[in-house]
């Protein structure tokens, strides 16, 4: 056997939760194919099995967090595939009792561990349906609805709800405990009263008269469980403020020429590279420059120590796609990159966070951070620090503005550039030359360099 195990996915990062097996028990994974996908504050990243065979065992349930380097499950010979059997699927799986599942749930379903209290007692025996009452109350799980929640699964059953007639409104329109009570709020109107046949008389006025059912509001709010990201993200944030005096420094820089070059060459760039020519590997260059000019803003504290690291390794903040939260992939070694192979570094990591495919290592050992708030046409901000680094820059969106410029009004491409850095190590004037050095840089750009 092969233990599979809760990889480190950043260097302050202790735990993570595994959101979702890509493999069920039984079946057969090569080396490095998705196995599981897990969620940290840090990346959402689908791991690869360790090796070739049989997933034999799954010890850890999706949506269960655990520490780093916890086996999770269990890989066995490629012969080991007729070994397994129901039995094993049910002893691996998390409780509940294993003759209640069978009988409830699917196999590929069986870590639903909401559903195990309901299950404890022996399920009474089915009530007698008519033909035409079982005509017209379909399967209520349907497989071609997407995932759903064990909660919004024992409601279908309960309330015999066919969910392939619900419109979901959760992430990914998912189908969401609310969904399901909006469905049920809707079907307790009465139905229009039915022309009674000829001959039958109506009630006599004696005769107890039924109660209007009484009209639902609609739900004022909607409530819906954070994703495990945005928890982590929540808590290293909280963590970050509390750990780092955070001050942030602010500082126009004169884009012009860099914006010449680039609206030169991007079309160009685009034909031989195959992706496009940003404002950000030009802002990262200098960065990278500025940081082997002062070292202290690329170190870190440890204890009453200072930690300076030798290599310069930018992390680059990316945003995932719906708001689904922020992952900071790190390019290492940026100092020895150029322009067009930092850009290429960029849109790698970028394309690969929204896709669940960065490596563990991809995600970890960074020395300074970047982000670019200003792709989304922010002017600057005030970012918090990514621990346990000690400064990060934001970057605002590039914008033509008049500006005096010789004692002359000129028209000229402006960024804002925003330094937040951790006051228990660097000063407010080190900061200041820091970020001057980097705007030097920008301003006096070579239209031979890249």
């Amino acid at each position: 056997m092969v233990d599979v195990v809760m990889p480190q996915m950043g260097e302050s990062i202790v735990e993570g939760t595994l959101t979702k097996w890509l493999k069920k028990i039984g079946d057969h994974v090569e080396r490095d194919e998705p196995l599981f996908e897990i969620s940290t504050d840090k990346v959402d990243s689908e791991i690869p099995a360790p090796s070739s065979g049989t997933l034999a065992e799954i010890l850890i349930s999706e949506g269960t967090t655990v520490a780093i380097n916890t086996v999770v499950g269990r890989i066995g010979g490629g012969g080991d595939a007729d070994a397994v059997t129901p039995a094993t699927q049910l002893a691996a799986a998390p409780p509940p009792p294993p003759a209640v599942v069978r009988a409830q749930v699917p196999p590929a379903e069986a870590p639903l561990p909401m559903a195990a209290p309901a299950l404890a007692e022996p399920l009474p025996p089915p009530e007698a349906t008519t033909p035409a009452a079982a005509a017209s109350h379909p399967s209520p799980v349907s497989e071609d609805v997407g995932p759903l929640s064990p909660l919004v699964r024992r409601m279908a059953r309960e309330h015999n709800v066919d969910l392939s007639a619900l419109k979901g409104t959760g992430a990914g329109g998912r189908i969401t405990k609310h969904d399901v009570e909006a469905y049920l709020a809707s079907q307790t109107a009465a139905p229009p009263a039915a022309a009674l046949p000829s001959g039958i008389a109506p009630a006599p006025p004696g005769a107890a008269a039924v109660a209007p059912v009484a009209p639902v509001e609609p739900a004022k709010t909607r409530v819906e469980t954070m994703s495990v990201m945005r928890q982590r993200i929540a808590e290293h944030m909280i963590f970050s403020k509390q750990t780092s005096a955070h001050v942030t420094t602010v500082h126009k820089v004169d884009m012009t020429k860099i914006a010449r070059l680039r609206d030169k060459i991007k079309g160009g760039f685009q034909e031989r590279y195959g992706f496009g020519l940003t404002f950000l590997p030009f802002v990262a260059r200098a960065a990278a420059e500025a940081l082997r000019t002062f070292p202290i803003v690329n170190a870190s504290i440890e204890g009453k120590n200072i930690l300076y690291h030798n290599d310069v390794n930018i992390g680059i903040a990316v945003a995932l796609d719906g708001g689904n939260g922020l992952i900071v992939p790190v390019i290492k070694n940026a100092d020895e990159k150029n322009v067009v192979g930092l850009q290429r570094s960029i849109v790698d990591l970028a394309n690969r966070a929204r896709s669940k495919q960065l490596k563990p290592d991809e995600v970890q050992g960074g020395t300074f951070s970047i982000t670019n708030f200003g792709s989304f046409g922010s002017i600057f901000a005030t970012p918090v620090i990514n621990q346990p680094q000690v400064a990060i820059l934001g970057v605002g969106a590039v914008e033509k503005v008049p500006v005096v410029l010789d004692d002359a009004i000129a028209i000229r491409s402006m960024a804002h550039v925003a330094l937040t850095f951790d006051h228990r190590l660097i000063d407010g004037a080190l900061a200041d030359q820091f970020c001057q050095k980097i705007k030097q840089i920008l301003e006096n750009w070579s239209d031979q360099v890249l």
